[in-house]
């Protein structure tokens, strides 16, 4: 009987637990590749971030859960193939040169990704094409509706499925035998893996940090919360880990649901669902809409105003705009890879309307920085706030210095990150 040969395409799914996927490789093949591609800067993301690479604490988040998720294969006996470059050529290569009977995928919601699936599964007809949403809440065959009808917001969707049980991911505990490749690939010990203070990659630190908020009463508190500006404790924080697949929404809600039946449930605890749905349907809206994801005239057929100003928009991204509580947001998130929902929302509003500039920069430029990026969340809520998604009403505009009185009222946010400008002035 021939050996059976699989690939596994790591992507935004880098864990062992909860992992239907890398479970359904460990009972089909008889050999597993392992492999991940760093994240690079593509050309168009150079061009609308105007950043020749990715943010340090993005890329730093990104080696750390990388790192362990080696750890984690090595000790089932497999390794993690590691690259500096595009993946199409790398897959291929691969599937060629050890005859792969099996590939292995998470389903994205990214148009690039997607395009490199349909390429191979264009290229080897012969390949069993194994493809599985393993980081959104439900699978395509579980929502009730085709694909082509996604709600066209977010309430109805909503509406159709939070009543929808869900199925406990899987978990491979062993896995088939690792196989050699010829290929020069990076090693685990280039890797930076320097600490953050706040925000540690991998899955270890997902589960520890989702255990950690469950065993305090900040799920009770998260609705009257959660537009908070700075600090670990106004939100969840489950989002940077979410958004690279170190820890399953599956997880986060079976301890949601745990935590409802001990402490008792309320509007904060219903609130955590509510935003994973949020993210859920902007993963199956990025399914939907590809391309148009980076569209100027996003889904909709209007083009919004906005240009493109070179030095109006570094000033923005350096956080030197003549609006001081965008300015600190902006100076935290190139600091720290993290910025809050509310600043996200007052930082783009700023963008799009007091700069008037092209939404798809700042949507870029937070892709390049980011440690909690998301393709369908970020590129869908920067077209929800320009008036070109999935919003009934026109763009949303936020007056910023009643932000500021209503959310940093004594100045403390903007003093903290603004704080070296002012000592040197």
């Amino acid at each position: 009987m021939p050996t059976c040969i699989g690939l596994y395409w790591f992507t935004n799914d880098l864990r062992i637990t909860d992992n239907d996927l890398l479970h359904q490789a460990s009972l089909e093949v008889d050999e597993l590749i392992c492999l991940y591609c760093f994240p690079t800067a593509t050309p168009f993301l150079r061009h609308f971030s105007l950043q020749h690479r990715l943010g340090l604490p993005k890329e730093r988040f990104t080696a750390q859960s990388v790192y362990e998720l080696n750890a984690r294969l090595e000790h089932l006996g497999q390794q993690l193939w590691l690259f500096d470059s595009e993946p199409a050529p790398i897959l291929e290569k691969v599937i060629q040169q050890h005859n792969v009977t099996h590939f292995y995928c998470s389903h994205s919601a990214g148009s690039d990704e997607q395009q490199v699936v349909s390429s191979i599964e264009a290229q080897f007809p012969h390949l069993k094409m194994v493809l599985h949403s393993v980081g959104s809440l439900f699978q395509l065959a579980e929502l009730p509706f085709d694909l082509v009808d996604l709600p066209k917001t977010f309430t109805q969707f909503r509406k159709k499925v939070e009543s929808l049980s869900f199925a406990k991911p899987k978990t491979a505990y062993s896995l088939p035998r690792k196989r050699e490749l010829s290929l020069s690939s990076l090693t685990i010990a280039s890797l930076n893996t320097s600490y953050d203070v706040d925000f540690l990659g991998g899955e270890s630190a997902g589960q520890s940090h989702c255990e950690h908020y469950f065993s305090t009463r900040l799920p009770s508190e998260y609705k009257q919360t959660r537009n908070g500006l700075d600090g670990m404790d106004y939100s969840t924080k489950f989002s940077p880990w979410l958004a690279l697949g170190c820890l399953s929404p599956h997880c986060i809600l079976q301890r949601l649901s745990t935590y409802e039946r001990q402490q008792g449930a309320n509007d904060s605890t219903y609130w955590i669902y509510f935003e994973l749905l949020w993210r859920e349907y902007f993963y199956w809206y990025g399914r939907k809409h590809q391309n148009r994801l980076f569209c100027l005239t996003g889904i909709t057929d209007q083009t919004p105003s906005g240009s493109f100003d070179k030095q109006c928009f570094e000033a923005w991204a350096q956080g030197e705009t003549p609006y001081l509580i965008v300015n600190a947001c902006m100076k935290q998130l190139k600091r720290t890879g993290y910025m809050s929902n509310r600043g996200r929302q007052l930082v783009a509003s700023c963008l799009i309307h007091e700069l008037v500039l092209d939404w798809r920069y700042g949507a870029a430029y937070f892709e390049s920085q980011l440690i909690d990026y998301d393709v369908g969340s970020n590129w869908g809520n920067w077209q929800y706030l320009a008036g070109v998604g999935a919003d009934p009403r026109s763009s949303r505009q936020f007056n910023l210095q009643k932000q500021t009185e209503m959310y940093d009222p004594d100045g403390v946010f903007i003093r903290k990150w603004t704080k070296e400008d002012n000592e040197d002035n």
